[in-house]
Order: structure tokens, then C-alpha cells, then sequence
């Protein structure tokens, strides 16, 4: 590997914590390397007053740092990859996918100590759509309020605020150290998680850096993301709809399960499908073709339309 090695990334607490994981990960394979983590701001960093369903989501956290690996400014992007489009600009690929962490939401809340202890009607803060689908699907009495930032700043405004709870990701809370606010790690059959939720990945221009991301990249997280993106990119879904989807490889098999909804919650589909780990796309598109039978497409026109209108 080249003598000096520079790591995109975004200039947030948990965006510098994965920068920094995959830089020691790299480190510990390549003594001789030198690395240097390069700070860029995305749009999704810049807008921080407008729901991130209302800005669009092609590349909202990831355009800028893609811009700076093609244009050679840095060598090595690192994201959540929850955030990466489901496919990359011609030239870039997703090089390793990091060993995941738990892909489950969490609920932090003032004094519930899960979502079925909430009191009737309370103030729930999510900027996910996705999350908000499923949340109302399970108490429908609740009213869910938006709340932007990150990590740090979204515990800071939800204690100053009048919400009685938030819903956030494990992954982030847990690697910035803030368990302490955790009140219930939501079960996946109340929550299916974000395509990538809980995963890093590490991107890069094509045929570069091969050796050295084969180093770092967990198998077994990789086919299962690989299946959740292709069932993403088959519903040609974002952040603008409900979408979800988790894969676990278990015993030579990839178990993939998938979530799409409608806006308010009253309506769900939950299915799942197994598959060889050696075609994980092929279970995406099957699993999403499925749901699409079972009228996810009217369901999801209707989500785009109201996101449209609330724009």
C-alpha cells in the first residue's frame, strides 16, 4: 500500500469513531502506512433544519466525500452504510464491509422503559420515516415529532425538549459511549432496522486498494448487506419511504426479512425469505418481487406522494 493513505469521512463524532476504526483496522495490517483522516462536509451535514425525507436522499450524506475519491483529493471514504446510495458512482466500489454491530433501534426515553410502557399519546422524536411507519404501527396514539442531528446533538435537544422519547440506532449510541440513555433495545420483529443499519463501509475507486480491503472486510456482513441493499434497490426505496430489511446468515443460508409501510402505520408488510450466501442479490430481488405481489407498490406511491406533498 502507498506510503501515505487519506480517509474520507464526515466531521461527526460517530462519522470520526468509524473513520478511526477502519484506520486502525488498516493500521494493524499495514505498519508502514502512514493514514490521514480528511474532514468533508455533505449537504445532509450543511441542512439541518428541513426532515431529511423532504431534501431527498441520493447521496445526501455521501456525494461530497464520492466527489473527493474520484477526484483523487483522498484515497479511502468510510460511511454508515446505511446512508451509501445502493449503487456507486461509475469508478467507485464498496471495497469491506467492517464486522457489524447490533443493527437494532433503542428506545431512550424520559421515563418508559419500553414502547409499550409509553403513556397514551406520547411525544415520540424520530427523523425516520421508517422507524415512525413501524412505531405507529404499534401505538398508533402516539404523536411523532422530527428531531435532526447527531447523536450528541439529538440527546442534547430531546432532554431540553417536550418529547417523552426518541428512537435512535444502537450502533451509534453504543460506539460513542452513551448506553446510559438506552431504556429498550427494540426487538427486530417490533422494528426491522435500516438496510446497513449497524454496518461500515469502506469505499473505493475501482481496483484500487483491493489487497488492502480484503484485510478488513467481514464476510458474512457483507453478504447479508449485499442482500438487504439489493431488496433496497429493487423497491427503489430511501429515506423518502418506509423501508426496512435485516439479514442474518445462519447455518450456510442467508435468513432475509423485509419491511415496507405506509406513512401512518396501518398498513404493513413483513415478509422473509432464506437463500444460498453465494446469491445474495438474487434473495434481495426475490424477497422484493414478493412483496411487491403483496401490494407494496401502492403502498409505497402513496408514501412518496405524501412526502412529495408535505414538501
Amino acid at each position: 500500500m502507498k506510503g501515505t493513505v487519506k480517509i474520507g469521512t464526515r466531521g461527526s463524532q460517530l462519522a470520526l469513531w468509524q473513520a478511526r476504526f477502519i484506520e486502525h483496522s488498516l493500521a494493524t495490517n499495514f505498519p508502514d502506512t502512514e493514514f490521514e483522516i480528511v474532514i468533508i462536509k455533505t449537504t445532509g451535514d450543511l441542512v439541518l433544519d428541513t426532515a431529511l425525507s423532504k431534501i431527498g436522499d441520493k447521496g445526501l450524506f455521501t456525494s461530497e466525500i464520492e466527489n473527493a475519491l474520484l477526484a483523487g483529493d483522498i484515497d479511502l471514504a468510510v460511511h454508515s452504510l446505511k446512508d451509501l446510495p445502493t449503487t456507486q458512482p461509475d469508478g467507485l466500489v464498496i471495497g469491506a464491509v467492517a464486522k457489524r454491530e447490533l443493527p437494532n433501534d433503542v428506545l431512550i426515553a424520559k421515563t418508559a422503559t419500553s414502547i409499550a410502557s409509553l403513556n397514551p399519546n406520547a411525544i415520540v422524536a424520530t427523523g425516520s420515516l421508517r422507524r415512525k411507519s413501524q412505531l405507529l404501527h404499534l401505538r398508533p396514539d402516539v404523536e411523532v415529532v422530527d428531531m435532526r442531528g447527531n447523536v450528541p446533538t439529538r440527546i442534547r435537544k430531546f432532554l431540553e425538549s417536550d418529547a417523552d422519547a426518541m428512537i435512535l440506532a444502537y450502533a451509534g449510541i453504543h460506539r460513542l459511549g452513551l448506553d446510559e440513555y438506552i431504556k429498550q433495545i427494540i426487538p427486530v420483529v417490533e422494528m426491522i432496522p435500516a438496510v446497513g443499519q449497524g454496518a461500515v463501509a469502506s469505499e473505493t475507486r475501482e481496483g484500487e486498494l483491493t489487497s488492502a480491503m480484503a484485510m478488513i472486510n467481514d464476510p458474512d456482513t457483507s453478504v447479508c448487506v449485499r442482500a438487504e441493499r439489493a431488496f433496497l434497490r429493487s423497491l427503489e426505496g430511501g429515506c423518502q419511504v418506509p423501508i426496512g430489511a435485516y439479514a442474518v446468515y445462519i447455518g450456510g443460508d442467508v435468513s432475509l426479512k423485509g419491511f415496507v409501510g405506509s406513512l401512518d402505520g396501518s398498513t404493513l408488510i413483513r415478509e422473509g425469505m432464506n437463500g444460498s450466501r453465494d446469491e445474495p442479490e438474487k434473495l434481495g430481488m426475490e424477497l422484493a418481487e414478493k412483496v411487491l405481489a403483496l401490494g407494496a407498490n401502492d403502498i409505497l406511491n402513496e408514501a412518496r406522494l405524501r412526502t412529495l406533498e408535505a414538501g
